[in-house]
């Protein structure tokens, strides 16, 4: 009888520790996505505005540079900047090939 308790407080404590992660990981996803969602539209935007035709593949790449960048650096403007940069130096590459 003593057994069963113990194994059954253990089975306890694990699931309230799986539901602890389980429920920070999904915060953070929700939180990606949203800042992605945001960065997507941002992106949209800027290259409507500069007349150019909005590329799908360019935005992933912009949003995903700029992600990463702010959670190294979390200076939104500083991870903007340098993302705008690789992606004019790329299409610039890109034209001249």
């Amino acid at each position: 009888m003593k057994a069963s308790k113990y194994k059954f407080f253990i089975f306890v404590n694990l699931m309230i520790l799986f539901n602890s992660f389980n429920s920070y990981y999904l915060a953070q996803t929700k939180q990606n996505s949203i800042i992605k969602l945001f960065c997507l539209q941002s992106v949209k935007e800027e290259m409507m505005k500069a007349e150019m035709v909005y590329s799908e593949e360019i935005a992933h790449e912009t949003c995903e540079c700029y992600f990463k960048e702010f959670s190294q650096t979390t200076s939104h403007q500083d991870a903007k900047t340098k993302c705008i940069l690789k992606t004019k130096e790329n299409l610039n590459h890109n034209r001249k090939i």
